[in-house]
């Protein structure tokens, strides 16, 4: 039997929460032909941040990077709503990371590599994606990390 993107999270040790409702007006995610969007989705863990703070500041990368990994379990959490099966993605498409962190942090791209590390351990080479990561001052709930997703479905 092949691996599919269930087992391996069960392999990891990951249950998928259950998915965060949105906080304004908007919704936590949309289709368009056979791409999902997902909302960008905060470090939630057991329904509370991670973390709160700046990189570069009080929060440290190691936290950042565990962080940046509960982004994508939330995202994750949000695809498997959309989709019902995780199989069903043919391709992480992209990744969008936002930093929360001081004026003089430069080490964005490590942080973020915990959300896309766990993007290709749960989906294989349909997980390796595009990606941009910004540093920004102030991300909501004063959460360091933010990242948002676009997936490829049959």
């Amino acid at each position: 039997m092949s691996e599919t993107p269930s087992s391996r999270l069960a392999a990891l040790g990951i249950v998928l929460p259950t998915p965060a409702t949105p906080v304004a007006n908007y919704v936590s995610w949309t289709r368009s032909g056979s791409l999902i969007v997902i909302s960008g989705q905060l470090p939630l863990k057991d329904g509370k941040l991670l973390a709160t703070g700046k990189l570069g500041g009080e929060v440290s990368i190691e936290t950042g990077v565990e962080a940046a990994k509960f982004c994508f379990i939330n995202l994750a959490a949000q695809l498997q709503a959309a989709v019902g099966d995780l199989s069903k993605v043919t391709k992480v498409v992209r990744l969008g990371g936002f930093i929360s962190c001081t004026p003089d942090f430069t080490a964005h791209a490590a942080v973020m590599n915990g959300a896309s590390d766990l993007a290709v351990a749960v989906f294989g080479d349909v997980g390796r994606h595009a990606r941009s990561t910004v540093g920004v001052p102030s991300l909501p709930l004063d959460a360091p990390v933010e990242v948002e997703g676009m997936f490829e479905i049959v």
